[in-house]
């Protein structure tokens, strides 16, 4: 399903037709494979729903629109008008932000920190910046994903910038991460901008909502190991 801002593009096609072109909204919902010409839409509503979508996503509908579907006319705005994608998601970590900083920074040992990586090797160092080959478990299908990334810490400003270098299904894909100290421990937040290409398996729309779900997944993951290692810590402490 293709969505814009979190909604479905066929929502937002029909909310237009209704709006603008006269459309009945019932039924639309009552035949959703009728084409445009067959829900009543004429060469005037046409002409508005084209200079909408131009205005709103600029993207040029084809003269033949009329023999599309509602559905149709939300495929070709949203192959016309793939936007590069960008999610943000953070976690506040109960532990001190040295300690979040450095676990999740020795990026050998990732694997034990993330559930999805199986291996990872480490190719190059350079000051602060590493690079490194990821190598995920056997997909639901028994692929095994691996490609080679980058990523520049800065201890000072307690942000790191990464990058794929070996693509795969994106045009390009980097990852900004942030760390700041907020009241109760520390929030790590992933912000991550990217592309797909032509040829990738899934669209700009469905690779954000697999992000987004994966690191939910994961930013969980990596708050309880932190803060089990925090509580150790500070349960070893207490019996110096």
């Amino acid at each position: 399903m293709t969505v814009t801002h979190g909604r479905p593009l066929t929502a937002e096609i029909t909310e237009i037709l209704v709006a603008n072109c006269g459309l009945d909204a019932d039924a639309a919902a009552r035949a959703p494979a009728a084409s445009l010409e067959e829900l009543g839409m004429d060469s005037l509503a046409l002409l508005e729903l084209s200079a909408v979508v131009a205005d709103r996503w600029q993207v040029q509908i084809p003269e033949q629109a009329g023999q599309l579907s509602i559905a149709g006319v939300a495929e070709v705005v949203a192959r016309s008008a793939d936007q590069p994608g960008h999610t943000e998601n953070s976690v506040l970590i109960a532990a001190p932000l040295p300690l979040v900083w450095d676990v999740t920074n020795d990026v050998a040992n990732w694997p034990d920190l993330f559930t999805e990586y199986a291996r990872a090797e480490i190719l190059h160092r350079d000051g602060d910046t590493v690079r490194f080959r990821l190598t995920m478990h056997p997909d639901e299908n028994g692929t095994v994903w691996s490609w080679v990334s980058e990523r520049t810490a800065d201890p000072a400003t307690r942000q790191v910038h990464a990058r794929r270098v070996e693509t795969g299904p994106f045009e390009y894909m980097s990852i900004h991460w942030r760390y700041t100290q907020e009241p109760g421990g520390t929030r790590m937040t992933w912000a991550q901008d990217f592309a797909m290409k032509p040829t990738a398996p899934v669209d700009t729309a469905a690779m954000t909502d697999r992000i987004n779900a994966n690191s939910a997944v994961q930013l969980a993951v990596i708050r309880d190991k932190i803060e089990r290692l925090a509580g150790a810590g500070r349960a070893g402490a207490g019996d110096e």
